[in-house]
C-alpha cells in the first residue's frame, strides 16, 4: 500500500528535486496521466485532450483498484485503466488530477517528486500560497511561478471569474453579491445518474431514490449540499468564491458574498452576479467588454427573452453572459446585474485545466 506523506513537508522537501527532473524534459509532446479518469470530470479530460488535439506522446489512464482493466479509446487507441501509485508517475510529464481532495493530498507529491507537473482540480492545493491557482484568461502567467502543482479553481469561481474579471480591469469591482444554481455534475457522476434515476422513478410513481443528497431532487432545489460552518452560515462553496476570486484576481480588497444552491439541471451552471464598480462604465461600454473579452459568449435578446441557460451552455467552452443591465439601486455607471451559465464539466473543471497543460506545453 502506498505510504501517505504529509502535504506540507512531502511538497517542501521535493520540490527542488522536481524543478530538477522537469528541467531535463521537453515537454512539447508531453507523456500525460489523468488520475480519476472514470469520473465525469476525468472522461473529460480525456474528450478535450482528443477535441483540441493536444500533443499527447503517451497516456497513462489511473483510478483506484475498483477500476483496473476499463478501456476506454483515445485517439483511435484503447489504453487501459491502471491502479494509481506513487509509481504511477514515473516519466510522465503533465498529470491532470480529479480523483478527490484525499487522493490529490496522497499522490500529487508523490508525482511531482518524479518530475511530474501536476494540475489539480480538487480542493487540496488551492489556498496554498505557493500553489498557483490558475484560470487563463484571467491570470496565465501565474501558470509559470509553479513548484510542481497548479491548481484549479472551482467551478463555481471560474465560471463567475471569466465573465467579472474583464469588468473588474476595466471598472475596478468593489462588491459582488453571486447567487449560483448549481448542477448535478459538480457532485460528480454518482449525482447525474441519479437526477436521471429520479426522474425515472417519478414518471413511474415509484419511491425516489436517494443515496446522494438524501432527499428528492428532481422538481426541487435545495442549499449546496457543501459543509455549512455553524458560526458564521456560510457553506464551503460560498466560502470558496470568496477566497479564490481574491487570490485569482490577486486583491483582497473586493468584497463578497454568495448563496449556493443546488439545482436539478445535469451539467451546466447558472450564477446572477451583481457588480458594484469603483469606475462608472457605461451599458455599451460594459456589452463592448464583455463581447471582447476570452471564453465569454454574449446571449443577451431583450426583445425575445434569449438569454443564458443550462441547455444552450451544455457542451459549450465559453461561458455565456446575458441579462447584462445597469443596477437601479446605484449610482449610474457604478452597478450593473449579469446573469451567466457555464458548463461545469468543461470551464468549470477539465477544460481549465487543459488549457493549463497548453501553457505548460506553449511555453
Amino acid at each position: 500500500m502506498a505510504a501517505f506523506f504529509p502535504v506540507r513537508q512531502t511538497l517542501s522537501a521535493v520540490r527542488s528535486m522536481a524543478t530538477s527532473a522537469a528541467g531535463r524534459r521537453n515537454i512539447k509532446n508531453p507523456v500525460v496521466a489523468i488520475a480519476g479518469v472514470t469520473g465525469a470530470v476525468g472522461q473529460e479530460f480525456l474528450s478535450c485532450l482528443e477535441a483540441r488535439k493536444f500533443p499527447v506522446s503517451n497516456l497513462k489512464l489511473l483510478a483506484s483498484s475498483r477500476s483496473v482493466g476499463k478501456k476506454y479509446s483515445f485517439r483511435g487507441k484503447e489504453y487501459v485503466v491502471e491502479e494509481m501509485t506513487e509509481k504511477s508517475f514515473d516519466g510522465v510529464d503533465i498529470a491532470l488530477f480529479s480523483a478527490g481532495g484525499a487522493q490529490s493530498k496522497k499522490y500529487a507529491p508523490a508525482a511531482v517528486k518524479s518530475g511530474c507537473v501536476v494540475v489539480d482540480n480538487s480542493s487540496a492545493f488551492r489556498m496554498d500560497p505557493t500553489v498557483p491557482l490558475v484560470v487563463p484568461e484571467i491570470n496565465p502567467q501565474a501558470t509559470f511561478k509553479h513548484q510542481g502543482i497548479i491548481a484549479n479553481p472551482n467551478c463555481s469561481t471560474i465560471i463567475m471569474a471569466v465573465a467579472v474579471y474583464p469588468l473588474h480591469k476595466a471598472g475596478t469591482v468593489q462588491r459582488l453579491v453571486i447567487a449560483t444554481y448549481q448542477a448535478a455534475s459538480g457532485a460528480g457522476a454518482v449525482a447525474m445518474e441519479e437526477l436521471k434515476t429520479q426522474a425515472r422513478e417519478w414518471l413511474e410513481n415509484k419511491p425516489l431514490t436517494q443515496s446522494v443528497f438524501g432527499r428528492q431532487y428532481i422538481f426541487n432545489l435545495f442549499s449546496h449540499n457543501s459543509k455549512i460552518d455553524v458560526a458564521t452560515g456560510y457553506n464551503e462553496e460560498e466560502t470558496k468564491l470568496l477566497k479564490e476570486t481574491h487570490k485569482i484576481f490577486e486583491t483582497k480588497d473586493i468584497k463578497i458574498t454568495g448563496t449556493c444552491v443546488r439545482v436539478p439541471v445535469l451539467r451546466a451552471h447558472c450564477e446572477a452576479i451583481n457588480i458594484q464598480l469603483k469606475n462608472a462604465l457605461s451599458e455599451k461600454q460594459v456589452r463592448d467588454i464583455l463581447a471582447k473579452a476570452p471564453g465569454v459568449t454574449v446571449l443577451d435578446d431583450r426583445a425575445n427573452n434569449k438569454h443564458p441557460e443550462p441547455i444552450l451552455a451544455s457542451g459549450k467552452d465559453n461561458v455565456l453572459v446575458g441579462r447584462i443591465r445597469q443596477d437601479w439601486s446605484q449610482p449610474a455607471g457604478h452597478g450593473y446585474d449579469i446573469f451567466v451559465s457555464g458548463d461545469q464539466l468543461l470551464k468549470g473543471a477539465a477544460l481549465n485545466a487543459v488549457q493549463i497543460a497548453e501553457l505548460l506545453v506553449a511555453k
